[in-house]
C-alpha cells in the first residue's frame, strides 16, 4: 500500500517492511522520469537516505550520475529517501529531476530513522541489486563500481569496510574508534553467527541482491541496517572491499548516544528472532520478541506501581485505596509511554500525531482496567473452583492476563488504521 504524494515525489510505502521477489512495473513508475526510455531495464537500484544534506545532495547526485553513466547508462536509478528535512533536501533534491533522469526522491513525513528510509526506498526499486550510500560524501563514490564487481563475480552482498586492506578512517578521535571496536566486540558477543560474518558489521555503505532479502519482513532499529540484511537475508556468498570513511564536508554529524543504544537494541531483537523462541514464534505467527518486550516493561511497571504506593501511602499518607489507585494508574502510564517507544515503536512511528498517542493511551487503560477485571476472575476460579494453591492460582492469572493485555493491544491500540 502507498500514500499518495503530488508531483514528481515518489509515492512512500506503508506497511509492512519487506522488499518484493519482482521489481515495480517499469510502465507504473517511470512516468514522471523524463528521458527514460523504458525498453532498457534497470538492474541497480542505489537508496540515498538523507535529513538536512542540502548542502551535499546537489554534488553527491553529480558525482554518481556521471560516474553510472558511464557504466551502467540507463541501467540504474538513484533514489534520495528523505524524512521530511528541515532544509528541505527533498526539495532541492526534487529539482534536480529533469537534470537527472534517473534519479527519484522520496519525501517520508511521517516515518523517521535511516534503516527504514533505506528499506522504503528499495520497496519502490526496481533494480535486481539494491544499494545504499550516506548522502553526505562520507561515502567516497568511487568504491561503488569495486562493490559492483563483486556482484558481477557472484555475490550475494558486497560490502564496503573500513577494516580490511585499503580500508581505514581519515581522522577518527580515539574516542570515536573506541566506540566503534566496542560496538563491534558487543555484536560478536549478542549475535556472533551475524556480525562475524563481516569485517564492518557497522558499515553502512554495501549491495544486495534482491532476491537473497525478497519476501523477508525487516525490522530494523536505528541506522545499521547492514545487520538485519545479514540476520534475516538468504546471504551465502559476501565480499568486503576497503574503502576510507571520509570526513563530512557540510552539514553536522548525526552520531549520538541514542544510535548506539539502538544498536544494542537491534542486536537483542535479532538475537530473540533467531534464536529457537524466534523461530517458535515465526512458526505460530506470533511476535516472541515483541511479546518479551511487552513482559519487560510489564515488570517495570510492577516496580514502579510498589514505590508510587509506598510514597502516597506510608510517605505522604493517603488512603491505601486511593493511594493504590494512583499507583496503578502512574503505572500504566509508564508501561504505556515504554511500550510506545520501545515494544511498539515502529507502529506508533506510523502514527505519530499527538491525537493518535492520546487515542493509543485512553485504550491502553481500557485493555489494561479488563485485564485487571479479568485476573480477579480467573484468581477466583483457580482458587475457589480448582481448589489451587493461591500464589500459584495468582501466577497464572497474571500469566494468562500478560498475553491477553499484549495481544488486545497489539491488534487494537498500536494497530495502524489512519494514514495520509
Amino acid at each position: 500500500m502507498f500514500t499518495t504524494q503530488h508531483g514528481n515525489l515518489l509515492p512512500v510505502p506503508t506497511g509492512a517492511l519487506q522488499i518484493s521477489r519482482r521489481p515495480l512495473s517499469l510502465e507504473n513508475t517511470t512516468s514522471n522520469r523524463p528521458g527514460v526510455n523504458s525498453i532498457y531495464p534497470i538492474r541497480f537500484s542505489l537508496v540515498i537516505p538523507t535529513y538536512n544534506e542540502s548542502g551535499n545532495i546537489e554534488r553527491i547526485i553529480q558525482q554518481l550520475s556521471a560516474m553510472l553513466d558511464e557504466v551502467l547508462p540507463h541501467n540504474y536509478e538513484l533514489i534520495v529517501v528523505d524524512d521530511d528535512s528541515p532544509d528541505r533536501t527533498w526539495e532541492l533534491a526534487a529539482a534536480l529531476i529533469p537534470e537527472y533522469p534517473c534519479l527519484r526522491v522520496m519525501r517520508r513525513e511521517t516515518e523517521r530513522g535511516l534503516a527504514t528510509a533505506v528499506i522504503r526506498g528499495w520497496q519502490v526499486a526496481q533494480g535486481e541489486v539494491l544499494g545504499v550510500i550516506d548522502g553526505d560524501l562520507q561515502h567516497p563514490p568511487d568504491t561503488l563500481l569495486r562493490l559492483l564487481s563483486e556482484l558481477e563475480h557472484g555475490a550475494d552482498l558486497a560490502v564496503a569496510s573500513r577494516h580490511v586492506e585499503g580500508g581505514g578512517v581519515s581522522t577518527w578521535s580515539a574516542t570515536r574508534r573506541f566506540l566503534s571496536r566496542g560496538a563491534q566486540l558487543l555484536g560478536l558477543m549478542i549475535l556472533p553467527r551475524v556480525v562475524s560474518r563481516v569485517s564492518d558489521p557497522m558499515s553502512g555503505y554495501f549491495l544486495v541482491r534482491r532476491g537473497a532479502i525478497a519476501g523477508q519482513i525487516l525490522n530494523p532499529v536505528g541506522y545499521k541496517i547492514l545487520i538485519e540484511v545479514l540476520g534475516r537475508g538468504a546471504i551465502d556468498q559476501i565480499a568486503e572491499v576497503g574503502y576510507v570513511f571520509q570526513e563530512r564536508e557540510e552539514g553536522e554529524s548525526k552520531v549520538t548516544w541514542k544510535q548506539y543504544m539502538d544498536y544494542v537494541h537491534h542486536l537483542l531483537r535479532l538475537r530473540v528472532d533467531s534464536g529457537r523462541l524466534g523461530r517458535w514464534g515465526e512458526r505460530l505467527h506470533f511476535p516472541v520478541g515483541r511479546f518479551l518486550r511487552f513482559g519487560l516493561v510489564g515488570i517495570s511497571g510492577l516496580a514502579v506501581d510498589m514505590a508510587s504506593l509506598y510514597i502516597l501511602y506510608d510517605v505522604l499518607g493517603m488512603g491505601l485505596t486511593r493511594s493504590a489507585i494512583l499507583a496503578a494508574e502512574i503505572a500504566i502510564i509508564n508501561n504505556f509511554l515504554w511500550n510506545d517507544r520501545w515494544t511498539f515503536g515502529d507502529l506508533a512511528k506510523q502514527q505519530s500525531q499527538r491525537g493518535m498517542v492520546i487515542k493509543r493511551f485512553l485504550k491502553f487503560n481500557i485493555i489494561c482496567l479488563m485485564g485487571l477485571i479479568l485476573k480477579v476472575l480467573l484468581l477466583n476460579l483457580f482458587f475457589n473452583g480448582l481448589q489451587m494453591n493461591p500464589y500459584l492460582a495468582n501466577l497464572i492469572a497474571i500469566a494468562i492476563v500478560t498475553f491477553w493485555n499484549f495481544w488486545i493491544n497489539l491488534k487494537l491500540s498500536w494497530r495502524v488504521t489512519q494514514v495520509r
